[in-house]
């Protein structure tokens, strides 16, 4: 019992001095570089951060989605929407878009979150189709495949997110608040019977937990965050269109969150870090690309089931050991 402790104590220790170096790393490396370009890329992986996290919510029940990138785009549709046509403040038509995400994810959970294992995958993946037609045929909201263009910086308190240094002040900010809502998240009585659904969902339900209702706020939850991303990756790169949230994201973001790690909360920032750069390496060979990817998911998959956080574990352990 000791030795467990310890070892405990140990991977705690370890993640959080990792966690805050990957923290200093990112508050301080856009001030040593000139190129905007690694700007760029560290925003992209701020953002991708919080979109990551949203979906590892859910995964922590022992759900997949294939609809994520459903709730980015609604996020990102109702913000801007709500900031160019409504004439809302940025920060109100972001919230706007996260609880619209949310909204939605509520009513479509209550109605397949019944639904276990490759059901529940096929009906999210029929709903982000759904919602990108959606958004396809309503022109006249949406702008249909032509998208919307010209929008705004976010601004917030009469300051203008209007440069790469600047909006990644405010992406890294969001990014490190859903990593420390995740981290509080799990470590409370909550948090406790989500692991416990994703273990046993029968054995949760007999113990007195409702498994629906764990896993239906863990979905609106995780969908609220993803349309937070939404809203804003839809302010810094400035367009929106039905194609960017495709089931392609969907999947992008499962891969992240795969090789990060399913069940840990440093899964959505290790997974993000390690392959937003990672296109830009490839551009040269797109077919080379996707062809890594599933490379590094299958091996992922096949020697670490627990994604690259587990390793910190096992060396932890192997530490601890000795």
């Amino acid at each position: 019992m000791q030795g467990a402790t310890r070892q405990g104590y140990d991977f705690e220790s370890a993640t959080r001095r990792i966690a805050y170096l990957v923290l200093v790393v990112l508050c301080a490396a856009p001030f040593f570089v000139t190129n905007e370009f690694y700007v760029h890329l560290a925003v992209l992986i701020c953002l991708n951060v919080v979109i990551v996290g949203g979906l590892a919510l859910l995964c922590r029940t022992g759900q997949l989605s294939l609809g994520h990138g459903a709730f980015i785009g609604l996020g990102a549709y109702v913000a801007v929407i709500a900031t160019m046509r409504g004439h809302w403040p940025f920060w109100l038509g972001a919230a706007g878009g996260a609880l619209f995400a949310a909204l939605v994810a509520a009513i479509l959970g209550w109605v397949i979150l019944r639904l276990r294992g490759v059901y529940f995958v096929l009906v999210t993946f029929a709903f982000a189709e759904l919602v990108r037609l959606v958004m396809l045929s309503w022109s006249g909201l949406t702008g249909g495949a032509n998208g919307i263009v010209g929008i705004p910086s976010a601004t917030l308190l009469g300051f203008a997110f209007d440069t790469k240094m600047r909006f990644y002040g405010l992406a890294l900010v969001t990014a490190a608040t859903v990593i420390a809502f995740l981290y509080a998240f799990i470590r409370t009585p909550t948090g406790h019977a989500v692991d416990a659904v994703a273990e046993n969902p029968a054995l949760a339900e007999a113990s007195g937990l409702s498994v629906h209702r764990i896993q239906l706020m863990a979905f609106t939850i995780g969908s609220g965050i993803a349309g937070l991303g939404g809203a804003l990756l839809a302010h810094y790169v400035g367009f929106v269109s039905p194609e960017s949230f495709n089931t392609g994201l969907s999947i992008a973001v499962i891969i992240m969150l795969v090789i990060g790690g399913r069940q840990s909360v440093w899964g959505p920032v290790i997974g993000p870090l390690i392959l937003t750069p990672l296109p830009e390496l490839f551009r040269g060979a797109v077919q080379t690309q996707h062809i890594f990817y599933g490379a590094a998911l299958i091996l992922i998959l096949r020697f670490l089931p627990g994604g690259l956080a587990s390793l910190l574990m096992r060396m932890s352990g192997d530490r601890a050991s000795h």
